[in-house]
This record gives C-alpha cells, structure tokens and sequence, in this order.
C-alpha cells in the first residue's frame, strides 16, 4: 500500500529535535518511601532485605539501603515550573492513527535515602518508513533521570508510532 503523504515529520519536530525541555525536580527520596514501594511491588513475599533492613545493607557492595529499580520519585505530586517548556509536542501529531511502540529503561547508579532526582524530557528523534498501514513514523522520546550529583540514574526511551 502506497502513501500520499510524502512525510509526516511536522516543522515543530525538526526544530525540537534533542532539546531538552520539561525538568522535573523530585523531593528527597525517603527511606520509608523506599520501604513502602518494595512491600508494595513484592506483595505479598517480602521484598529483598537491600530495600528494608538497614543493617543488612550496610554489608552489601551497596553500603547502604538502596530504591528498587523500578522506584519512581515521582508517583507522588512534584511541583514544576508551569512556564517551562515541554518535551511533547505543542501541535497535532503526525499521522491519523496511533499506538504505543513500547519503551526500554537503562539503569545507572541506584538511587539513595537522601537522593534529589530530576528528570528531563526531549524528542530524540524518529524513523520513517512505509508499512503495510502505508507511511509510518516511529518518534522517538527520551527521559533521563540524574541524581543531585549529576550521576546518570535512569533513561526510558518510549516510541510512539503513528501513521
């Protein structure tokens, strides 16, 4: 099946293109937070002891308690600056039709008791090409997550694709 439509890379992609835009600032991350997240994730086993038991994790190459992989600081409300400007597109999206291509995370340092994560949003890129559905475009975003230290803590990568 044959498109059309030449491309449905819009103006506002190409000049938005690896700019970083909406930053999301986490409170500090708290040992009962971390606790709470691992009870409720491994429930109804109990979590790994390197979530909860402080001096059990004193003895691991951790040093310490540290969050699940999985722990978000931001399931709680997190105040962000209303004038910033955001990592999504402003504008219609591409295509008629859409769906989710799916995401992968990479994991860094891990984080902490104590740890302030921000997170920054842009629009990596994309790929285009011709499908059964006729032209395709898969967009690519990114979310990096760092802690107070500049340390690289997480990224997901999502893909929507639209057609």
């Amino acid at each position: 099946m044959t498109s059309e439509v030449t491309t449905l890379v819009t103006e506002e992609m190409i000049e938005r293109k690896g700019d970083w835009g909406l930053t999301r600032v986490s409170p500090p991350v708290s040992l009962s937070e971390i606790r709470k997240w691992a009870i409720a994730v491994y429930w109804p086993e109990e979590p790994p002891r390197l979530f909860w038991d402080e001096e059990y994790a004193r003895t691991t190459r951790f040093g310490g308690i540290v969050a699940p992989q999985d722990f978000n600081p931001f399931a709680w409300p997190v105040r962000h600056d209303p004038n910033a400007r955001a990592a999504t597109l402003s504008g219609p999206l591409p295509g008629r039709f859409g769906m989710n291509g799916g995401q992968t995370d990479t994991y860094g340092m891990p984080m902490r008791p104590g740890d302030v994560i921000t997170s920054r949003r842009r629009l990596e890129g994309w790929e285009e090409r011709e499908g059964r559905l006729g032209l395709t475009l898969y967009i690519h975003n990114e979310d990096r997550w760092e802690n107070q230290n500049g340390e690289f803590v997480k990224s997901r990568v999502s893909i929507q694709i639209r057609y």
